[in-house]
């Protein structure tokens, strides 16, 4: 085995590809930058209500890990109700090219890949 390998790729904290995807290539994070991206600013029953199928603890859970990485940010503005807003941050919109590749690619593949899939089920 390569051990410079083993090294790039072993341990998550050391490998910048495995620290981002496993942050943003969770279930919701993408289509939450997406719909930011798509909006420019929401609120978080904006979001939800876009998303629909998403629960609000795993939007809040999103929202700020999202956050965490500087990808999203959220603004309070002091008044009652309280009003929350989130926007990308530039390090989120540096990030959207990136995703907006991957989603042309998947939309040119989709055909192929469900058909794959169909195929691979039918031999297993």
């Amino acid at each position: 085995m390569n051990e410079k390998i083993i090294e790039k790729y072993g341990n998550p904290e050391l490998c910048p590809v495995r620290n981002v995807i496993d942050r943003i290539g969770d279930k919701w994070s993408m289509l939450v930058l997406l719909l930011l991206a798509e909006e420019n600013i929401l609120r978080f029953n904006e979001i939800h209500k876009y998303i629909g199928t998403i629960s609000q603890k795993m939007l809040t859970v999103t929202l700020k890990s999202l956050e965490a990485d500087g990808l999203v940010n959220r603004t309070v503005y002091p008044q009652i109700p309280p009003k929350v807003e989130y926007e990308l941050t530039p390090r989120g919109k540096s990030l959207l090219p990136h995703l907006l590749e991957l989603v042309n690619w998947a939309k040119n593949n989709m055909d192929e890949i469900k058909t794959a899939r169909q195929n691979f089920a039918k031999i297993q």
